[in-house]
């Protein structure tokens, strides 16, 4: 079997503003829930069978405590903000397992999603449906792989080693000595992408540097591993079967009515029967 795992929170931002490109700032209430819905039934009837999906249901996470200058949901959109909780209503009553997370990040789930499934040997491969490069730690060979859909491209280990010049266990170091505008922390000064790539290549992980390399930075760089390395222990599941997708609950008719896209269930109750079709007895 094949797992998808997707990253609830990007798909949101993408369709929100790719909603905005073409009502021009008239944003609609549930415009971007019902695009990352359609989106998730087009996965289930092209192939999917075991699906789940992570949210920030909480934007600050326990990173926030360990540097003050970690990402916040300030500067959110207050009409991208609002759809985030409908999201996770709606993911929930069309019968998608969903992990709204408050304490740990949306990352967070995927990373342990991913490491949970890739235990169980029924499991062919693993999708991770995100472009974030925080998630490109979690890339196992050509089993655990990231799907970028910005760039129409699913990555491995190898293609991972080819962008950033480093393995994916070494993804953390290699963020932590560069740093990550859009996670709020700096890296290290003097250091960018090449030379990073060329330490960790030569010395391993930052805990291996000869005590010259960082010298006063070493403290700083260990801090940023940290916020950079993602928690594969979060308890979402103990069997993959929970997640395979059996249809919309008995709730979604009328999550659908409310929202104002009766059209969703119709395209559910489709899906659904295709599914039980091709399913082997």
């Amino acid at each position: 079997m094949i797992i998808d795992l997707i990253d609830g929170t990007y798909e949101l931002f993408r369709h929100f503003y790719g909603l905005r490109r073409f009502t021009k700032g008239d944003d609609r209430p549930f415009g971007a829930v019902v695009g990352v819905l359609n989106g998730t039934l087009q996965l289930i009837e092209n192939r999917t069978t075991h699906v789940g999906i992570a949210t920030d249901h909480v934007i600050e996470s326990f990173r926030n405590r360990l540097w003050p200058g970690y990402k916040t949901g300030e500067g959110i959109d207050r009409a991208l903000r609002a759809q985030f909780e409908p999201l996770e209503e709606g993911l929930a009553a069309m019968g998608v397992v969903v992990w709204p997370m408050t304490e740990l990040e949306a990352d967070d789930a995927l990373a342990s999603a991913a490491h949970l499934a890739d235990q169980e040997p029924a499991v062919q491969r693993v999708l991770i449906w995100t472009p974030d490069k925080d998630l490109a730690q979690c890339v196992r060979g050509d089993r655990v792989v990231q799907v970028d859909r910005r760039a129409n491209k699913i990555r491995t280990a190898s293609d991972i080693r080819e962008k950033f010049g480093v393995p994916p266990e070494l993804i953390p170091d290699f963020l932590a000595l560069v740093g990550d505008a859009a996670d709020g922390y700096p890296g290290i000064r003097g250091i960018g992408a090449v030379s990073a790539a060329r330490l960790l290549n030569e010395y391993g992980a930052i805990e291996a540097f000869p005590a010259t390399i960082l010298g006063d930075d070493l403290q700083a760089a260990k801090l940023f591993k940290r916020l950079a390395t993602l928690r594969t222990d979060a308890a979402l599941f103990r069997d993959v079967e929970a997640l395979r997708w059996t249809g919309p609950t008995a709730s979604f008719r009328a999550w659908t009515d409310r929202v104002g896209a009766p059209g969703l269930m119709e395209k559910a109750l489709a899906v659904q029967a295709l599914v039980q079709a091709r399913r082997p007895e």
